[in-house]
């Protein structure tokens, strides 16, 4: 006679699937959680991108402005002349301008010397970068 108990009771194996299967819920876990933060990132590098083609074409409407107002006779505030060359410059960022450099002629016409997004300071080098010289102490 067998006797029915807790004794003759055995938790069910955990087989080799089993362990394969937890193992690719993990995975694919670990996978879609770094897909969520590459599409973040993607997210916030557009918007700088797009920031800085918007502040850009602002400040390029703002300098075909003073160009206007330039071949109508005008002398808007920022604009300085020398030798015959009218240079002015426009506001992108904090870290960029666009400087316009335009030679004026007669009867309206003009000629575009320079057009060109530059950085809005002066480079500074930095030495202070202690390098091994090959020296053994």
């Amino acid at each position: 006679m067998q006797k029915k108990g807790n004794s003759d009771f055995s938790p069910p194996a955990v087989g080799g699937i089993s362990l394969l299967v937890v193992f690719a819920v993990l995975c694919l876990t670990v996978f879609a959680l770094l897909s969520l933060s590459t599409v973040r990132a993607d997210a916030r590098l557009s918007e700088a991108s797009a920031q800085a083609v918007a502040d850009y074409y602002a400040a390029d409407c703002q300098a075909q402005e003073i160009l206007a107002q330039l071949r109508a006779g005008g002398h808007p505030e920022g604009v300085t002349v020398e030798n015959g060359v009218t240079k002015y410059s426009c506001p992108i960022s904090d870290t960029q301008t666009l400087e316009v450099e335009v030679r004026l002629g007669s009867s309206g016409s003009y000629a575009i010397l320079r057009w060109q997004a530059a950085p809005a300071g002066e480079w500074e080098a930095d030495f202070g970068l202690d390098l091994w010289d090959g020296v053994i102490f």
